[in-house]
């Protein structure tokens, strides 16, 4: 598994430490308000032993009307990214969308990365595929594998004061991109990923570069302006 979180724009990492993996408690409320009928899912982590998980990332203060994985409703056409994505994500984003079809953008307010790398690129489809726009409003903060969900935006807008962090990526067995030959499929997989998010060949190579160029336990940060040059934005 491929692992990207990222801490806010102090630009410090968070450590691993071994403690319990986690299965999921899903409870649904329902209710009816001004005609209108509402579903609520919360989800629980229930920890078992036996893997590692990240310490210390609180989920990002934000109330919807509703709740999916790492996803909150705001209303019926916006939902907001608030916490990392996992393998579950993109079933969570599925589940918010056949509840709430009229969702049209996606706000990235303070959104650490993901747990499982392969999972959120698969999620980035999904939000591509939706034609639903990313935005980062004032003070945003998007980093580590939540860049790729940015980028998967049908349009992209980010405040003047945003922030993008990123690095590169770390397997299970402690391999960064550099470990494989660049044409290796694992490497591919994200500049194919780049090209599938509109960004041109030069461009998308020239962004996994730079990604690549910061070791997985040390971050860059980027302002909008810097993304720009890789990315078009609104």
């Amino acid at each position: 598994m491929f692992r990207r979180i990222a801490l806010p724009a102090i630009c410090a990492l968070l450590a691993f430490q071994p403690v319990a993996a986690a299965s999921r408690e899903v409870t649904t409320r329902t209710w009816t308000e001004n005609g209108v009928t509402w579903t609520e899912t919360t989800v629980v982590e229930v920890e078992e032993p036996g893997s590692e998980r990240l310490v210390g990332l609180p989920r990002a203060d934000v109330r919807g009307v509703a709740s999916f994985g790492p996803f909150e409703v705001l209303d019926a056409a916006r939902a907001a990214l608030v916490a990392e994505t996992d393998s579950h994500s993109p079933a969570d984003f599925q589940t918010m969308l056949r509840a709430f079809p009229g969702i049209r953008v996606l706000e990235m307010p303070d959104c650490p990365g993901t747990v499982d790398d392969f999972a959120n690129l698969r999620l980035g489809r999904m939000i591509r595929a939706r034609g639903i726009a990313t935005h980062v409003p004032e003070h945003g903060s998007v980093r580590s594998g939540a860049v790729e969900l940015f980028l998967a935006g049908a349009s992209r807008s980010a405040a003047a004061d945003a922030s993008f962090v990123v690095h590169s990526w770390i397997d299970e067995d402690g391999r960064e991109p550099d470990d494989f030959a660049a044409g290796d499929p694992v490497n591919r997989a994200y500049l194919d990923y780049y090209r599938e998010m509109g960004l041109a060949a030069e461009q998308a190579a020239a962004f996994y570069a730079l990604t690549n160029s910061v070791p997985n336990e040390q971050v860059l940060m980027l302002g909008t302006g810097d993304l720009a040059r890789y990315a078009a934005l609104n």
